[in-house]
């Protein structure tokens, strides 16, 4: 009577290779490191994935740092700080009149 096991092996012979100890070992060890370990594969993969988005966060606010400090340099000035004030919260000279005309299909967004 033939061994059940060495008739597969006769059929598919990619089945000898789980006869061999050290082969099921190391098979086992890579299947823990890739999806059971604390610091698996799939781990460092979302890792990754949440660093590149945090630096293009990062980038993306320096550039507003950096339009900031621009707009702070030019606020300096009295002229300026006037300017800002009037355009942005409608402020006026207490001895004038402000109209502030809106249009029904006005594109600008405040």
């Amino acid at each position: 009577m033939k061994n059940p096991f060495k008739n597969s092996v006769e059929k598919y012979p990619f089945l000898k290779l789980f006869g061999n100890r050290y082969f099921v070992v190391l098979l086992f060890f890579g299947i823990w490191i890739v999806f059971l370990d604390d610091a698996s594969f799939l781990r460092h993969r979302d890792l990754n994935k949440e660093i590149k988005t945090l630096e293009s966060n990062k980038k993306y606010y320096r550039d507003e740092i950096n339009k900031d400090r621009k707009q702070i340099k030019e606020l300096n000035n009295i002229e300026k700080i006037e300017h800002y004030a009037r355009e942005k919260y409608y402020m006026q000279k207490s001895n004038e009149d402000v109209y502030i005309i809106e249009y029904e299909n006005d594109t600008i967004k405040k």
